[in-house]
């Protein structure tokens, strides 16, 4: 599919394949997985045939134009019974009166949700009322698609995905604006002053306020955020160690291992050769 200039919202309800986003890494599709692409990330989602089929995978390339509110598209791949089906949908979600909560997303939000969320049912219900074309059925969809943005941002209360940091910090603009330098530069050369200076506040003001609003002091929390980079980038076996150290801002090899070792409680090749073989975990804790 290509792309198109907001998020996209995608929630498998059947079957299994894989959905990649750009030139990323596979993101698995299960019953109850949610994903969110960013604005203008084109993707494609693959399936293949069942166990013992000798059949061919069968495609279709969807292009995505300008979209009108409210319009409804079916996009199918092949001419059997569905292997796996999906809903999907565009969306813009304000906060406030300006800040747009995923315009700068940089990377995909991955979330499994299960039948007890009922997710499924709400945006079965939206889709039904996009279908019937009922009088104020626009109006409907659209109140059941914010709940489901609702829920989304609820779930980043226990989430332990990157993507939930942006949330946390909308209570408080100023912070948010000295986090979003953060996790969208980590490797810059960040100082408490600069982070200040961002924030248009005095260093013992925002020293207060982030370690208020996060829990923890913005340099631990810039190393935490380093380090996710780091770790993402020695899963993609694409940059050498020197080279996710120096994206890091570390200046050298041996600052950089021993950051890595405090909180990953191994060395990054170490750390390499699992996830080659499939054994990093999924969901890693952040520790002091």
């Amino acid at each position: 599919m290509g792309s198109i200039g907001v998020p996209g919202i995608h929630y498998n309800l059947k079957g299994t394949g894989r959905m990649f986003i750009r030139n990323g890494p596979p993101i698995e599709l299960k019953p109850h997985t949610l994903i969110v692409v960013p604005p203008h990330s084109p993707f494609r989602i693959e399936t293949a045939p069942a166990p013992g089929h000798t059949s061919t995978l069968r495609s279709v390339e969807g292009r995505l134009h300008a979209t009108t509110t409210g319009m409804l598209r079916r996009v199918v791949a092949g001419d059997t019974v569905p292997e796996i089906l999906l809903i999907c949908g565009f969306f813009n979600a304000i906060y406030g009166s300006s800040t747009d909560l995923f315009a700068t997303l940089g990377g995909p939000i991955v979330e499994q949700f299960d039948e007890t969320d009922r997710l499924e049912a709400t945006l079965r219900t939206a889709l039904a009322e996009l279908v019937e074309q009922e009088i104020g059925c626009g109006a409907m969809s659209a109140a059941l698609l914010k709940q489901v943005i609702v829920m989304i941002l609820r779930r980043s209360l226990t989430s332990v995905n990157l993507w939930v940091e942006r949330f946390a910090m909308l209570s408080d603009p100023q912070i948010a604006r000295a986090f979003a330098e953060m996790a969208l530069h980590p490797g810059a050369d960040h100082t408490v002053l600069s982070l200040a200076q961002s924030a248009c506040l005095s260093r013992s003001a925002f020293m207060a306020r982030f370690s208020a609003l996060v829990g923890q002091p913005p340099m631990v929390i810039l190393r935490d955020l380093r380090m996710r980079q780091a770790a993402r980038q020695l899963n993609a076996h694409q940059m050498s160690v020197d080279q996710i150290a120096h994206a890091a801002g570390y200046d050298s090899r041996s600052s950089f291992v021993r950051a890595f070792r405090k909180i990953f409680d191994c060395e990054p090749t170490e750390y390499r050769e699992r996830a080659a073989a499939g054994q990093s975990s999924a969901a890693i804790c952040l520790v002091d």
